[in-house]
């Protein structure tokens, strides 16, 4: 356990290091203000694409309504923080719960359900999400949630992506994360070994879910208007082409997908039409040479150069 404490110590200090670069970049004007914001977008796609993976690559299910999490996350956020002048984390918080809350009553109707059923059901469900938050004059209706304060920033963003990559790392470690793991591998075998598979995947969606809502509410606040038009099937489908790209099972691979795809979108910004069928594009090639993504199950601590590196580092 100390080695694997001084791997996080390390990699924490690299994260803060790339956190000072970036911050020293954007003060001095070398970062301007469009690849600011794409900088932003990055660190929340990363919270999305880490969240549906512990979902989706590590306890083996198959959902497709991150989105409605992520949307539930948004709203209650800017309802706190405009309505209510709540301070900004306790808005997040308040996000993360509720979505979290949702995720959970949602589980556990849905999570006895397996493979293409569970996709419809979830895509289902995302979908009545959104659509009920249309119908809500409260919060703006179709026509979406004006006045939102602009409390999201890079420092924000990042610290919390930091928090989110080592609390999931943390999870999946545990033996909590094992028996979800054990769930991907061989559900009825893990149901054999007397783990509660309902409750680990329940855990699991749950937890998924209070992410994508600390994430909404980290979007929702960096915009000055928010719609439901925000968090469609599309939204969802976009974060599994991240986790899918970057490899299901690994963070670090998440971490690669949300960037390549955050900056496909940045780079084709003027040309909207092409993105889809370079994602497409990107996708069959991936399924060619790299069919299971990026990284697969690899993490980047695993690999043989960083990790001799880490150890040096770790023994001294």
């Amino acid at each position: 356990m100390n080695e694997v404490r001084k791997r996080d110590l390390i990699m924490l200090i690299v994260g803060l290091l790339i956190f000072a670069v970036l911050q020293g970049l954007i003060s001095v004007g070398i970062i301007g203000s469009f690849w600011q914001l794409n900088l932003i977008l990055i660190g929340i796609n990363v919270i999305m694409s880490v969240s549906l993976n512990l979902i989706n690559g590590y306890t083996g299910q198959f959902s497709l309504g991150h989105a409605g999490f992520m949307a539930v996350g948004a709203y209650v956020g800017v309802v706190c923080t405009t309505n209510f002048n709540m301070p900004f984390i306790a808005a997040l918080i308040a996000g993360a719960v509720s979505a979290g809350l949702i995720g959970f009553m949602i589980g556990l109707p849905t999570l006895r359900l397996k493979g293409d059923y569970l996709a419809i059901a979830t895509l289902g469900l995302g979908e009545i999400i959104r659509i009920v938050i249309m119908n809500i004059e409260y919060v703006g209706g179709a026509a979406g949630f004006k006045g939102i304060k602009h409390l999201t920033d890079f420092t924000w963003v990042f610290f919390i992506m930091l928090f989110t990559l080592f609390f999931i790392k943390n999870f999946v470690n545990s033996t909590h994360g094992r028996a979800c793991i054990s769930i991907r591998e061989n559900e009825i075998a893990a149901e054999s070994m007397g783990i509660n598979t309902t409750k680990y995947k329940v855990m699991a969606f749950t937890i998924g879910a209070a992410f994508a809502g600390i994430a909404g509410g980290l979007f929702a606040h960096q915009f000055y208007l928010i719609s439901p038009n925000s968090f469609t099937f599309m939204a969802s489908f976009n974060y599994l082409i991240m986790v899918v790209l970057g490899g299901l099972g690994s963070i670090t691979g998440s971490i690669a997908g949300a960037f390549v795809v955050t900056f496909i979108s940045a780079a084709l910004a003027n040309w909207p039409e092409f993105r889809m069928i370079i994602y497409a594009l990107a996708l069959i090639l991936l399924m060619f040479y790299r069919p299971k993504g990026l990284f697969g199950y690899m993490e980047l601590t695993n690999m043989k150069p960083l990790r001799q590196l880490l150890d040096k580092v770790s023994s001294k």
